[in-house]
């Protein structure tokens, strides 16, 4: 390991300074197997920190071994455990394959089952990362749980703030919305600041083999990326053949489940009537699936669930009170667009300047600050939609 080398590399700056912790200070450093929570760990390292690495085993390790891009079970749970031997820190392995099952599989198949469209590395960041882990962290008398997400965690006014990364193509905002102010003023992203090519430069310069390691899929658990497959296994009797339905009433064909459609899908519908048509709207009760035109998934509004808020009022009901601007996200691969929180019934909604296409139940809508726009104000999960 070159230490001359690291003690002037610009990444090793940037994790002592998004830590901020006095010298010394144990620092918990959630280690999955790749590259960028190895790197986290090593960057905390020599920066001087107490840092002891812990790996979750989150499923069954043994059908996951040679799986590419897997994470949290197998090959990556030894890679990590070599990785902390290397940097010279303590490892541990907990089996939270349980607790990741009751937590983010069995609600991954449920929301499918009821028409929405999950997004489940949200659930493993709110339940098993930032709840359950965070509470290890805290008993082994660490100061901090660190992480490679990248995001970044900025002081403000008011206390600690949500940013976007540096990176715009590596920014994991959309995934931890959910992340509350308390467990945020706990949590560290050194990787916040920092692009990829500089991340793996840094796995080289440690001497890591995990350097050239492929990134993880975004859901580890599905095998070769068949979520229906799954579902199937593990809610056999639950999804039932109907009818597709188009928006005018015509029957125009069949399924065989409403869990392998998705709003806005235009493949696999194995209807023809001439122009190209689209899921707009999935009926579990009645087991339809409603397509049309590409216009019909233009959406003016939505209401939230489970509501997490970071902004400066006391609430998000005393945002929507006021209409307040925001840039609403309502999907990873979507750019945040302009809206207002408002109320609607008992509850808030966010209402678009221009109508959004492709909105869907289960997806999560992050409110960003027009003012701030790398700053992470909240959002929830959308409940419901208003057509265009």
């Amino acid at each position: 390991m070159n230490a001359d080398l690291l003690d002037r590399s610009p990444a090793l700056v940037n994790a002592a300074a998004a830590t901020a912790l006095p010298a010394g200070a144990r620092v918990v450093a959630a280690m999955s197997g790749g590259v960028d929570s190895t790197v986290t760990a090593a960057l905390l390292k020599r920066a001087g920190y107490d840092v002891v690495g812990v790996t979750l085993q989150l499923y069954d390790h043994g059908s996951a071994v040679k799986r590419a891009g897997a994470c949290c079970a197998g090959q990556d749970i030894r890679d990590a455990r070599s990785a902390a031997e290397r940097l010279g820190v303590p490892h541990y392995v907990l089996d939270y394959e349980t607790r990741f099952r009751q937590s983010v599989i069995d609600e991954f198949a449920d929301s499918y089952l009821r028409g929405e469209t999950p997004v489940p590395c949200i659930r493993c960041n709110q339940t098993v990362k930032f709840r359950d882990l965070l509470e290890v962290a805290k008993d082994l008398g660490a100061e901090a749980l660190a992480t490679g997400h990248y995001v970044r965690r900025l002081e403000g006014a008011h206390g600690p703030e949500l940013h976007r990364a540096i990176d715009p193509a590596r920014d994991q905002s959309y995934f931890l919305f959910a992340t509350t102010r308390d467990q945020l003023a706990y949590l560290r992203f050194p990787l916040g600041g920092l692009e990829k090519p500089v991340v793996r430069a840094e796995a080289e310069a440690f001497g890591l083999a995990v350097a050239t390691k492929p990134d993880s899929q975004d859901i580890c658990f599905v095998p070769e990326g068949k979520y229906s497959t799954l579902i199937d296994k593990l809610r056999p009797d639950a999804a039932g053949a109907g009818d597709i339905v188009h928006l005018d009433g015509r029957v125009l064909g069949r399924h065989e489940g409403v869990t392998r459609y998705t709003v806005g899908q235009r493949r696999g519908l194995n209807v023809a009537v001439g122009d190209p048509l689209f899921v707009v709207k999935i009926e579990p009760e009645a087991k339809r699936v409603v397509v049309g035109p590409r216009e019909a998934l233009l959406t003016a509004a939505l209401t939230l669930k489970e509501i997490n808020w970071l902004g400066d009022e006391a609430s998000i009901d005393a945002a929507a009170e006021r209409s307040k601007p925001v840039l609403a996200r309502v999907r990873s691969t979507r750019d945040p667009a302009p809206a207002r929180l408002i109320g609607i019934g008992d509850g808030v909604g966010v209402r678009f300047d221009k109508p959004e296409e492709g909105v869907s139940p289960g997806q999560a809508c992050v409110l960003y600050d027009p003012a701030t726009p790398t700053r992470v104000l909240g959002g929830g999960f959308i409940a419901g939609t208003e057509r265009a």
